[in-house]
């Protein structure tokens, strides 16, 4: 489970740079951790994450890790764009994507495709799944949202 202060501390370090952390995950081993960080420009930009984002973000993460890191000296760092299947974490996400449809793990629902009717506050989203009524479901019960995309 990842802390909010690691969260705002990777935050605070792609902010420095004008970019946004679209995803972190922590995994790996104690002896050498593996952080994943997904980035993105902010909503207000029309421009799309490049290789030579990723790797100024990285070079950028890489010294801040090796300074005063919280994964400690040995890790791996792994920096690259949300892609097309993004993630959806945080609620800001939600709140871009109303409209749009997401496969998710949802409490009570299992796995569904639905589609993001709206998120009327902070801990909420009101999701319709395919062939179903649109229905309230807590942010809290839903793990692996990410944006569908039919191929």
């Amino acid at each position: 489970m990842l802390s909010d202060s690691l969260v705002e501390s990777f935050r605070t370090q792609l902010a420095a740079l004008g970019l946004e952390l679209a995803d972190l995950r922590i995994g790996g081993t104690q002896a050498r951790p593996l952080a994943q960080v997904r980035i993105e420009w902010p909503d207000t930009s029309p421009r799309r994450v490049t290789v030579d984002d990723c790797a100024a973000a990285s070079r950028a993460l890489e010294a801040w890790l090796d300074a005063d890191g919280p994964l400690g000296r040995r890790y791996m760092l792994e920096v690259s764009s949300p892609g097309l299947e993004r993630p959806l974490r945080w609620h800001r996400h939600w709140v871009r994507f109303v409209g749009r449809d997401v496969q998710a793990t949802v409490a009570g629902l299992g796995r569904v495709r639905a589609r993001i009717v709206s998120v009327p506050d902070e801990s909420t989203v009101v999701l319709e799944p395919q062939g179903g009524t649109p229905r309230a479901v807590p942010l809290a019960g839903i793990r692996d949202a990410r944006l569908a995309v039919d191929w």
